[in-house]
């Protein structure tokens, strides 16, 4: 019986998804970012990092359709291992965010009291700092550097996850079927990670995806800063910043970037919506 309910909310899921056009072109958009990322070496025109000073600032042509940055590296093939450097800081901070944030929600939701008491007040002290403040305040006491701006996004997005599964554990506590597994001998961890986070992965992956397009923007203004990825590391918000001197006698080489940064963060954000409105069944009907 299981396996059929679970069947057909599977096909109910696929069905929804598929009604959402909006969802789908976001979905689109990922799978291309992600396809650039790991095919880079291969779809790259030139080596990112391959210099031609004769070359430098020429707009758009065949040969360079993205055109030339100011040492004249090929702006294309910087972009795609952009996507690169773009999507693992999105998978490194959401995974700090996820392996740190949902067992202190779930912890702190299912337990209650003082422990409650003391973990929300510290979210709340993080929450009281816009996310790029707390990872700029993060990255200067870790040290300049891609790896360090990756922790820093990650620890941004811990408080959002707290919140999220404290939220969603503090409403299923209180079904009977927790009663029945408490009832049972069940261990009160067993309850926790048998049962009740189980139940609460859905609002949980939505948040994952549309928190994959915050890192990724945080990630470019710590980048475009100077205190994330350092050159020449062909990261998009690094190469704002080395472009924007440039930007009226070779708008292109801002432009690209920048370009790249709205799409994946509009890609994502689509399909975290997406996905929100396919999981959640008071929003189905709005499609």
């Amino acid at each position: 019986m299981k396996r059929l309910l679970a069947r057909v909310n599977s096909w109910d899921f696929v069905r929804q998804m598929r009604r959402n056009r909006m969802a789908l072109l976001g979905l689109a958009i990922v799978l291309i970012f992600l396809l650039a990322a790991l095919l880079a070496p291969y779809v790259a025109p030139r080596d990112p990092l391959q210099r031609s000073l004769r070359q430098a600032l020429n707009g758009p042509s065949w040969d360079a359709p993205f055109g030339r940055d100011e040492l004249g590296r090929d702006i294309l093939s910087r972009v795609i291992y952009g996507a690169r450097i773009s999507l693992t800081i999105g998978l490194v901070s959401v995974g700090i965010g996820v392996l740190i944030g949902i067992p202190l929600g779930a912890v702190s939701g299912y337990f209650g009291g003082v422990l409650d008491l003391l973990m929300q007040r510290l979210v709340d002290i993080m929450l009281a700092f816009p996310g790029i403040l707390l990872a700029i305040i993060v990255v200067s006491t870790l040290g300049i550097g891609l790896t360090n701006a990756m922790i820093a996004v990650g620890i941004g997005t811990i408080p959002t996850y707290i919140r999220l599964v404290r939220g969603s554990v503090l409403s299923i506590k209180e079904y009977d079927y927790i009663s029945a597994a408490r009832a049972v001998g069940a261990g009160e961890l067993r309850i926790i990670f048998r049962h009740v986070l189980p139940n609460c992965m859905g609002p949980i992956v939505v948040q994952s995806t549309l928190q994959f397009a915050t890192a990724i923007l945080w990630a470019a203004g710590l980048g475009f800063l100077g205190l994330g990825a350092q050159r020449p590391t062909p990261e998009w918000g690094a190469m704002l910043a080395n472009s924007r001197l440039y930007i009226r006698v070779a708008p292109h080489a801002t432009a690209f970037p920048g370009v790249a940064i709205l799409l994946s963060v509009l890609g994502f954000n689509l399909f975290g919506d997406g996905l929100r409105d396919a999981l959640d069944p008071r929003l189905r009907g709005s499609l």
